[in-house]
């Protein structure tokens, strides 16, 4: 069958498929952070968020149900952004960030069960709870992106309320996911503090979790069960 042959390539080539996801997501952040927004700079960002969905893919790609979903929510993501990046209508970029935000959800909701597994607690487990936590960070950029598409105003830099970029709202959810606020970015309207809060009790829950379940590892010595 293709979707089993398409599968089991995609396992063969990344076979450490969190840590693969890992760096792409990673590498992904610091472009979007990093570089201007140019018709070059575009172009890489978007071969960069193709490798980014294609390690995603392969991440969760372990039984063909999950395989399938990703491929579902990953092939409009990227037929819209590149649809934008050719057109430049906004309407394009509002489906691409739907969609996107949708496959890194589904992503993230597979690698949590994938780390949470009663198992032994392995390096690609690792990585795959620190891909979930960088991807939580980029779920979120979409949610304020699409916010501000649908309200605009909805954020103030500098104390001035203006149309941001995506890559001023990913370095504000960063901010927000880490609760680092630093006061330069923050949300005016009511949707996008809603959205604000809800992303600093996923980043303090998914740490609070992550600890307890590492802790749960290692089970205590026999020598200290009665102590």
């Amino acid at each position: 069958m293709a979707i089993n042959r398409a599968r089991t390539a995609l396992a063969q080539v990344f076979f450490q498929r969190c840590f693969y996801l890992f760096v792409a997501v990673l590498v992904l952040v610091m472009a979007v952070l990093l570089l201007e927004p140019t018709p070059r700079g575009r172009i890489l960002l978007n071969v960069g968020n193709l490798l980014v969905v294609v390690a995603a893919i392969a991440a969760v790609g372990r039984t063909q149900l999950s395989f399938v979903i990703a491929l579902l929510l990953a092939t409009p993501t990227l037929l819209f952004q590149w649809l934008a990046l050719d057109d430049g209508d906004s309407q394009f970029l509002l489906h691409s960030w739907a969609f996107g935000a949708a496959l890194y959800a589904s992503t993230i909701g597979y690698l949590l069960r994938y780390v949470f597994q009663q198992d032994v607690m392995t390096a690609d487990k690792l990585y795959g709870a620190a891909a979930a936590y960088l991807m939580l960070g980029a779920q979120w950029g979409y949610f304020y992106a699409i916010a501000n598409h649908l309200q605009p105003g909805s954020f103030a830099f500098g104390g001035a309320i203006v149309s941001p970029q995506f890559d001023d709202l990913l370095y504000f959810s960063f901010t927000v996911l880490t609760s680092t606020g630093f006061g330069d970015a923050v949300p005016v309207l009511r949707y996008a503090r809603g959205l604000c809060v809800l992303e600093q009790l996923a980043g303090a829950l998914f740490l609070a979790i992550l600890i307890a379940r590492l802790s749960g590892v290692y089970p205590p010595r026999r020598d200290d069960v009665g102590t």
